[in-house]
């Protein structure tokens, strides 16, 4: 899912242009949309929504996600390959590299340093009594797996417990801070035998009220080279150790591999009709050891490309006008390796699919667009609203208008019509993903996600969090705006026209009663420059 923090475009550097803190965990669902359904039959996502959602193999999908999500599936690790053999498996299936229109393709780079996990264990040694297993795993499924960070050097060490950078020492340091470079840099300059961190995310905490985010072990990472022994452990386990008698003793064992092996990118492709040159992409990446995030994003939207592929063939949607690519692998790499071998594509937009199948009674998370960089990331007025992972900074250069958010739009509402209702999301660009590579390449690129998930880079992130519904929903609409702005023609642009100026009168409307007359200006450029986009796209 997302990585980093604030966002890549440049600094917002205060005054009225940075954004505000906004109202986080608020729903606000943005502007409304045009109607599908003008008298003359379906139009926008909707020509393509109905049948993605009869179309989706839920078990199928569910049944990937178990796969992906039994691997610990570090970039270029057997682990990851072997869940990108299981998708290239779905898409082969559903006719990708062998039937006429649609394409497959692996790229791979050259044999590059690899690491994954093998095995772990923490013990607690109460004076006169047995070990105690605290956290262990020996399979990359296991629950605990989480306890490596990346990158974490293999360990046999026993010592004391210290809770302070002044007792480390000859003991192993359990801390609540990351395990960030100066955090170990200062506990190896002091003699500590290892380093255990039960850091989490403000937001890691149950949305129903009970303590199940006490078990979580974050996922993380630490720098390369480290060679001091490290691991993560859960906030239940660090208390535990804080009332661990006088003289207990930890152990901390860990195993790990690493190799120089080739980092792969699947890519398929759905080719167009008429201008097959011209490409929308989404891209949904492997790895991160979560079952939200992202093994249900990548098995979902290949699930999706099939039910893509079969409904086009049987002419239940047309064959679009442009060509729509789906990319595998490594997040933000595949993106910038997509982009270096188009295999003579260019792109027109572009699409994150990540953390897809949140369910939001399990998790606390609801689907969410979000948007590519427009007003709303400049001045964050109602309905806006930031959500916990927060405003990215971004400046007015960044904000270039496209209708592709208009579009995003309407394909949640039209699977919400379709199924009777969905509850969904929009929130301002806060970066953190694949649709960031595009943006930066003036390429235009939303994300569709969930969030706030409390399960979030956490062992807790597991098959009990998915909805299958949910994923068949989120996955259909981000497949169905990829194949519109694909195939836009003047039926189609003619709706997003018109939602365009409910967001301009909206937009407009919220900056006034805020007295902004910047924010104002800012959104009427905003929709000219849209409706001139979308005017532009049309394909026939």
């Amino acid at each position: 899912g997302l990585i980093g923090g604030a966002g890549p475009f440049a600094d917002a550097s205060g005054g009225p242009g940075a954004p505000s803190a906004g109202r986080h965990g608020v729903d606000h669902e943005g502007p409304p949309v045009e109607a599908s359904d003008d008298g003359d039959g379906p139009r926008g996502p909707a020509r393509f929504s109905a049948a993605l959602l009869e179309g989706f193999d839920v078990a199928a999908a569910l049944g990937d996600t178990i796969f992906i999500d039994g691997h610990y599936r570090t970039p270029g690790s057997p682990l990851y390959d072997a869940c990108l053999d299981r998708l290239e498996l779905r898409l082969r299936g559903a006719g990708f590299g062998a039937r006429d229109g649609l394409g497959l393709r692996t790229m791979a780079t050259e044999p590059e340093p690899s690491w994954w996990p093998e095995a772990g264990l923490l013990e607690l040694r109460r004076p006169g009594e047995a070990p105690e297993v605290l956290l262990a795993f020996a399979s990359p499924g296991d629950e605990h797996r989480t306890m490596l960070p990346v990158g974490a050097p293999d360990a046999e060490v026993e010592g004391p417990v210290a809770f302070s950078m002044d007792d480390a020492e000859g003991a192993i340091l359990v801390t609540r801070a990351p395990l960030s470079r100066p955090t170990l840099g200062r506990a190896a300059a002091r003699g500590a035998l290892a380093v255990l961190s039960s850091s989490t995310f403000p937001f890691t905490v149950d949305p129903s009220g009970g303590d199940r985010h006490l078990d979580a072990i974050k996922f993380a990472s630490v720098p390369r080279g480290t060679d001091l022994p490290v691991a993560q452990i859960s906030r239940r386990v660090h208390e535990a150790l804080e009332s661990a008698p006088a003289g207990s003793t930890l152990r901390l064992h860990a195993r790990t591999r690493t190799a120089e092996r080739p980092l792969r990118t699947l890519v398929a492709t759905i080719e167009g009709a008429t201008r097959p040159e011209e490409a929308v992409v989404i891209a949904s990446h492997l790895q991160e050891p979560g079952a939200g995030d992202n093994a249900a994003g990548t098995a979902g939207l290949a699930a999706a490309a099939a039910a893509a592929a079969r409904a086009i063939e049987r002419g239940d949607c047309p064959r679009p006008a442009r060509s729509v690519v789906f990319v595998f692998g490594d997040e933000m790499r595949q993106s910038h390796l997509w982009l270096e071998d188009s295999a003579g594509l260019t792109p027109i937009a572009a699409l994150s699919a990540d953390m897809l199948g949140q369910s939001p009674e399990r998790t606390g998370a609801v689907a969410l667009l979000e948007r590519t960089p427009d007003p709303g990331a400049l001045y964050t007025l109602p309905p806006d609203a930031h959500t916990a992972w927060g405003a990215g900074a971004v400046s007015a250069d960044d904000v270039v208008p496209s209708g592709v958010n208009v579009v995003c739009r309407a394909a949640f509402a039209d699977v919400a019509a379709a199924v009777g209702g969905w509850r969904t999301s929009e929130n301002p660009w806060e970066g953190g993903s694949d649709h960031d590579v595009f943006n930066r390449r003036g390429v235009p690129a939303a994300l569709m996600w969930h969030f706030t998930d409390f399960t979030y880079h956490t062992s807790l992130d597991r098959m009990g969090m998915i909805d299958g519904e949910e994923l068949r929903r989120t996955c259909a609409a981000i497949t169905a705006a990829a194949l519109d702005i694909a195939d836009l023609g003047p039926r189609d642009v003619e709706r997003h026209l018109a939602s365009n100026e409910m967001e301009r009168e909206l937009r407009i409307a919220s900056a006034r009663d805020a007295n902004n007359e910047d924010a104002e200006r800012a959104w009427d450029a905003w929709c000219d420059g849209a409706a001139e986009w979308l005017r532009g796209a049309v394909t026939r």
